[in-house]
């Protein structure tokens, strides 16, 4: 098949450090390029890919400092257009701007959301283009928005060698963003409970800036809480795969968290709030342990160290490997363009 892979342009594909959704976006790229079909990625320019790269941004805009990324997205979306007739499918990772552009070729296009769907401010879209096709990633996320047009739910998926499973360790591992959502401060008093140290890796948005500085940072004290800033691909098997366990305590409807397979890639348990999808992506005393009071978190963490490690990692290779994503996305991608078939063509695209 020929296929475009439209990327946010905030990050690389992979990204340089955090980036959840240009991450997924690389893993099911090369997945498919594996499985034989022909597939553009139209990304920033410093992305790395064995797909045909179209850049449409120098670079990942949030590390160049580029706080508004509409029009930068807006140009990408309209090169997207003007070659959309040399692809059978056309699946976008960019939320809505897409939306009126190419309503008139929604039969060969598909929208990821990988985002949270409970605030009000995108509710307008998915009355005004119906016609957009809509793919979830947890069961979850679509609760808010149940009569949005979804087609399937197609859990992410992660390269199978990627993160080795580990022996684990003697402290907790935090990582992500800080903010008040992903409640780090729960995970400090978790560690401080348990007597146990507590490594965070994460990203401090502008936004975020003052919750860290009031909140968050008056608890790190270098010794059993350590903050080592955002980690990249390289750091994060080892940071993991040392853990006795990642704590996930979060207070908002996760839509997914991918950190909780790159966990279970290593073997190491995962201890999420009931919250969101993680019910969706924890099995509950196999890969990790469902939780829903700090009390509860405590037991999960001495409890963690009896869970065997290979039970976690096995459960990573049954549910969440990226060539079952590829999969799951290339039944979808067929089941639509054999209602819209398109005329056969070479994929030859020429520079922005």
């Amino acid at each position: 098949m020929r296929i475009a892979q439209v990327a946010p342009l905030a990050e690389a594909v992979p990204p340089k450090l955090y980036g959840g959704t240009e991450r997924v976006v690389w893993w099911l790229t090369e997945a498919l390029v594996d499985l034989g079909h022909d597939v553009a990625l139209f990304a920033s320019g410093d992305s790395v890919s064995s797909a045909k790269l179209i850049p449409c941004a120098p670079a990942g805009l949030r590390l160049c400092g580029v706080g508004d990324h509409t029009a930068s997205t807006l140009a990408m979306l309209d090169q997207v257009f003007r070659s959309a007739d040399q692809f059978d499918i056309i699946h976008f990772h960019v939320d809505l701007l897409q939306y009126p552009l190419f309503r008139g070729l929604a039969g060969k296009c598909v929208t990821t959301l990988h985002g949270r769907q409970d605030l009000p401010d995108n509710l307008p879209v998915f009355g005004a283009f119906p016609e957009m096709k809509l793919v979830s990633i947890s069961d979850n996320q679509r609760t808010p928005i149940p009569h949005a047009n979804f087609i399937s739910t197609v859990y992410h998926g992660m390269p199978l060698q990627l993160i080795p499973v580990a022996e684990g360790g003697d402290y907790l591992a935090f990582i992500g963003r800080i903010s008040p959502e992903k409640r780090p401060d729960r995970a400090i008093e978790i560690a401080k409970r348990a007597g146990m140290k507590l490594k965070i890796a994460a990203k401090v948005d502008r936004v975020d800036a003052a919750y860290f500085h009031e909140v968050i940072e008056p608890l790190i004290d270098g010794t059993q809480i350590e903050f080592i800033n955002e980690v990249g691909d390289a750091e994060k098997a080892a940071f993991l795969g040392g853990a006795r366990a990642l704590l996930f305590p979060i207070d908002w409807p996760e839509p997914f968290g991918l950190v909780m397979i790159e966990a279970m890639a290593a073997g190491t348990p995962v201890i999420a709030w009931r919250n969101g999808s993680t019910p969706e992506v924890v099995e509950h005393g196999r890969s990790g342990y469902l939780v829903e009071s700090i009390e509860e978190a405590v037991a999960a963490v001495h409890a963690a160290a009896d869970l065997p490690r290979s039970g976690v990692r096995a459960a990573f290779d049954e549910r969440f490997t990226s060539a079952r994503m590829a999969e799951d996305y290339l039944h979808l991608y067929r089941s639509l363009t054999s209602s819209h078939p398109q005329p056969t063509m070479p994929l030859v695209l020429a520079a922005a």
